[in-house]
């Protein structure tokens, strides 16, 4: 019995050691081919222009405040050259935790966008980090769309929605 026991601590010390965390899934699925912006950063430099590269329904769960959707699946490059014509204008772009994100704000750099970033963790860490989300009505919320239930592992603090 004290076998199984002690088998068993080692299996779970070794599962807890082997999580991923955001950053090591933004290592394995990102190219840092956009730099990225912390939410420290984001939160004292209000100026930004802020992208929302997620899908509709997880947009109107929560958003940050101000945010423009320009979405994923359909992104449509239009949405974002009618409202930033200057291409020098600063621009985030989020996601979930960072990973869509890249994708758009590498189509904005082909676009000749010239001050494009990727918020580092995306919503999640920005909830994480205390930061206050809005929904689709503009108001304050702690829900957050989380994709699935996978992903929703990265997040800490907040209401986790999604589907099955």
């Amino acid at each position: 019995m004290k076998n199984i026991i002690t088998l068993f601590a080692l299996l779970l010390a070794g599962f807890c050691t082997a999580q991923n965390t955001i950053g090591k899934e933004l290592e394995r699925l990102n190219k840092n081919s956009v730099p990225y912006i912390s939410v420290q950063e984001l939160q004292a430099k209000p100026k930004y222009i802020v992208l929302d590269a997620r899908e509709l329904k997880e947009y109107n769960t929560s958003h940050l405040k101000n945010a423009i959707y320009v979405g994923f699946n359909k992104f449509d490059n239009s949405k974002v050259t009618k409202k930033v014509e200057n291409k020098n204008t600063p621009i985030v772009v989020y996601c979930s935790i960072g990973v869509r994100s890249e994708r758009i704000a590498e189509k904005l750099v082909k676009l000749g966008y010239t001050n494009v970033y990727n918020l580092y963790g995306g919503i999640f860490e920005y909830k994480n980090s205390g930061g206050t989300v809005v929904n689709n009505n503009n108001k304050v919320t702690d829900s957050v769309h989380t994709y699935n239930k996978r992903w929703s592992e990265y997040l800490e603090k907040g209401i986790k929605v999604y589907e099955n």
